[in-house]
């Protein structure tokens, strides 16, 4: 699991108020909130689809890059500098040399993960950022219930000791394909990552509890917490207050209301 050494991560601004501690971030936005809720319309289809995600993501990586990298005061010299050598930026920076890991789960991780990854590069030292990729699905049984995930590929570029890894993908349904990814590597003996990072258009209430329940640790990054099958009871408080009358997915266990299999929508395939 991640050092318990590495840095508390700083609350992000505009957060959404709940009650499920410390490691959820509840980017909600209005901004990010109302593309969300055309992301999830049904008309709303490629090429748009790719178009606003992309957009999401974007806001997100600003989200999780301030919250999750390390930080320092620096002293940057600017254009005026030169005219008047007393003058400088003098404040918070995220120094460019730090370690970062991106994964891609396919198939509904690829364009956020390609995006986090560029970003970081853009950001840090690209030879401290990597992305590996893995193939992970939802298992099923006769009835079509989810059982759970397995793994059915990976390429894995190396070490993830003391880097920050992070794991973009669409939407946290139940958590069980992240935790299996994350299995992977502790398993795989490949280091203990400084940080674990998992970031997501939309969240569950039975996502959090397992994903905490397995490692609480994991910062969560989330555009919306979506509950739509809680008591009303619930519902009246900020999410997290009544966790046993929470609910936010159907006997599929697709998100509700959520927006739908964006697997299927983003890369249009529809099995």
């Amino acid at each position: 699991m991640p050092d318990s050494t590495w840095q508390t991560a700083r609350p992000p601004e505009g957060a959404t108020p709940h009650a499920w501690g410390p490691n959820l971030h509840l980017h909600g936005e209005p901004w990010a909130l109302s593309l969300l809720a055309r992301l999830g319309h049904e008309e709303c289809q490629q090429p748009e689809v790719g178009r606003i995600a992309t957009r999401l993501f974007d806001f997100l990586f600003a989200k999780v890059a301030s919250a999750e990298l390390r930080t320092e005061v620096q002293r940057v010299p600017t254009r005026m500098t030169a005219a008047h050598p007393e003058a400088a930026y003098e404040g918070v920076v995220i120094p460019p040399e730090q370690s970062v890991v991106v994964v891609d789960v396919a198939r509904a991780g690829i364009l956020s993960s390609q995006l986090f990854y560029d970003r970081f590069n853009e950001l840090l030292v690209p030879s401290g950022v990597r992305q590996d990729h893995m193939f992970v699905s939802r298992v099923t049984d006769a009835a079509g219930a989810v059982t759970g995930s397995s793994v059915a590929g990976a390429k894995i570029g190396g070490t993830i000791d003391g880097a920050v890894l992070v794991i973009p993908d669409p939407m946290g349904a139940t958590g069980g394909s992240l935790c299996v990814v994350l299995d992977h590597y502790l398993r795989a003996g490949l280091g203990r990552p400084a940080r674990v990072v998992f970031v997501h258009l939309i969240v569950t209430p039975e996502y959090v509890q397992n994903v905490h329940a397995r490692f609480p640790d994991v910062s969560v990054h989330a555009l919306r917490l979506d509950r739509g099958f809680s008591s009303a009871a619930a519902l009246a408080l900020p999410s997290g207050s009544l966790r046993n009358e929470e609910r936010g997915l159907d006997h599929h266990q697709y998100i509700v209301p959520g927006a739908g299999g964006l697997g299927e929508v983003l890369n249009n395939s529809w099995v």
